[in-house]
């Protein structure tokens, strides 16, 4: 592999997200990573003046650590390409179509992978044909336990579990608070494991699934970044076939979105070990307490130099 060595690095990090604070801390972390290998990073927030800077000091790579849509909508993604300047992560259309999750959803669902039966409701709908009907509707057709979240965003923010009916209109509230469409899941019950796809220039790999078991029952924000929250267990207690499964499906859900260097794919695997698709995550949470770090780990790969053969392998796809 060739080295690009010493690179100029622009991380992005912070913005107006509800998730400005993980962003923050993923973009910290890739910097110190980077910072450590002899590479000069600064960081940036995606701010008015962030295409000036850009256009007056070129970096060699722009390593992206935003989450939420300034980061994962694809808009911020397209206006780099437009600058011409090398960044890290999914191109502009790869990104806008798993930010959409109930988009994803059918692509993948479209390749042959399982994904769990859902329905796509915009608030409009929702007020327009009558709320009491609509829900009464999926209550028949899906049952409970149902999975309510905004079809847009992270960190499980506006995400519900419905166990009783009654819970419902509620979780729906919640979910609208994040984003203008709501999506309404019937919820698998399984192992829940996140993969992480890397690609450096070999091609998309996937590294050891880490078994998420959060002591509340919940996957929740919270759990997500309050250390203690969660048990994590890296590789997941998968037998060693269902593993292998779930690690291809992921690669597959990778290549079927179009997702570059490196992607989070949520799965949930049943009793049957049939890995379900959850959602894809072109950029994935990086900081002390998110799952790709313990990927990389249990993988054997120290982390900045896995960001630099990121930015690498992005100065390369863009040469």
């Amino acid at each position: 592999m060739t080295s690009f060595s010493p690179l100029t690095v622009v991380v992005l990090a912070g913005g107006i997200s509800h998730e400005r604070d993980i962003s923050l801390r993923s973009g910290r972390r890739v910097a110190d990573g980077l910072t450590a290998l002899g590479h000069t990073v600064t960081m940036r927030e995606p701010d008015a003046s962030l295409l000036a800077f850009l256009t007056e000091n070129r970096p060699d790579v722009i390593w992206p650590a935003l989450h939420g849509a300034s980061g994962e909508d694809g808009a911020l993604r397209a206006l780099l390409a437009q600058a011409d300047i090398a960044f890290v992560g999914s191109e502009s259309d790869a990104a806008r179509l798993a930010w959409s999750k109930p988009t994803a959803k059918t692509l993948v669902g479209r390749a042959g992978i399982a994904t769990p039966e859902s329905v796509t409701l915009p608030t409009e709908a929702f007020r327009e044909l009558g709320a009491s009907s609509v829900l009464d509707t999926i209550l028949a057709n899906l049952g409970t336990p149902l999975v309510v979240k905004p079809a847009q965003g992270g960190s499980a923010q506006g995400v519900t579990i419905v166990d009783d009916p009654a819970d419902l209109p509620r979780a729906m509230v919640d979910a609208y608070t994040y984003a203008d469409v709501a999506l309404i899941e019937r919820k698998i019950v399984g192992t829940e494991i996140a993969v992480t796809v890397i690609d450096t220039g070999d091609g998309p790999t996937a590294l050891p699934a880490v078994e998420i078991v959060p002591l509340a029952g919940v996957y929740s924000f919270e759990a997500r970044y309050n250390a203690g929250e969660t048990r994590f267990y890296t590789p997941a207690r998968l037998d060693a076939d269902v593993a292998d499964a779930a690690a291809r499906t992921a690669v597959l859900a990778h290549e079927t979105l179009g997702l570059r260097h490196v992607s989070r794919i949520d799965l949930i695997v049943d009793a049957e070990g049939t890995a379900w698709f959850l959602e894809a995550n072109v950029l994935p949470g990086l900081t002390e307490t998110s799952l790709v770090p313990q990927a990389f780990e249990a993988a054997g790969l120290e982390q900045g130099a896995v960001y630099a053969g990121l930015a690498e392998q992005a100065i390369r796809d863009h040469a």
